[in-house]
C-alpha cells in the first residue's frame, strides 16, 4: 500500500472512497463535512437521513464510520466518520484513531482500492496538527496488514501548514 499527501481540495479527489470529517448529525456542517455535502449533492445528505432514522437515530458515534453514496464527487463513496474534539484533561487519541482505523478497515468491505482523507479534528475541534498527524499516519501503518483491497491511501491536506505536519509525520511514521 502506498501513502501519499496532496495539498488540495478532497472533493475534487478521483478515488474510490472519500473520508468525510462529519459531525455526529450526518446531516452536514461545516469544513470538510459542508464542502463535501455541497459538491457530493443531495443524494448523500438523503442516505444520511436515511441512516439517522433507521441505525444511528442518536447519530454516528466518535470513532465509528459509516459509508453513503459520494453523490457529484468524482467518488464512489464518501466514508463519515466522526473525530473526537480535542480536549487537555482527557486523553482522547485512542477515538481519533479509531476514526482512521475503522474508515480504512469499511473502505476494505466496500472494495475500495483507494481512500482519500483529511486531517480529522485538527480543524473546528482544534486537534494538534502534529499529534493528530502522528496518530493518523501510524494508524493507518499498523492496519495495513488487515487491508488487502486498498491500495493507496491518500491525504488531502489543505494548507501548507497541514502538509508540513504530515510531511514531517510520515517521515518518522515509516507508513
Amino acid at each position: 500500500m502506498t501513502v501519499t499527501l496532496v495539498r488540495g481540495d478532497i472533493t475534487e479527489q478521483a478515488v474510490d472512497a472519500v473520508v468525510n470529517a462529519a459531525n455526529s448529525s450526518l446531516l452536514g456542517g461545516g469544513g470538510v463535512d459542508g464542502a463535501i455535502h455541497r459538491r457530493g449533492g443531495p443524494a448523500i445528505l438523503e442516505e444520511c437521513r436515511a441512516l439517522r432514522a433507521s441505525r444511528y437515530r442518536g447519530g454516528l458515534p466518535a470513532g465509528e464510520a459509516v459509508a453513503t453514496t459520494a453523490g457529484r464527487l468524482p467518488a464512489r463513496w464518501v466514508i463519515h466518520t466522526v473525530g473526537p474534539v480535542h480536549s487537555l484533561s482527557e486523553d482522547r487519541s485512542h477515538l481519533l484513531a479509531s476514526c482512521y482505523r475503522s474508515s480504512l478497515l469499511l473502505a476494505e468491505e466496500l472494495g475500495a482500492r483507494s481512500v482519500a482523507f483529511p486531517a480529522i479534528s485538527t480543524g473546528v475541534y482544534r486537534w494538534p496538527l502534529d499529534d493528530g498527524a502522528r496518530i493518523a499516519l501510524t494508524t493507518v501503518r499498523d492496519t495495513r496488514s488487515r487491508l488487502e483491497q486498498v491500495k493507496e491511501v491518500r491525504f488531502v491536506l489543505f494548507d501548507s501548514t497541514a502538509y508540513a505536519h504530515f510531511e514531517r509525520a510520515l517521515r518518522e511514521s515509516g507508513a
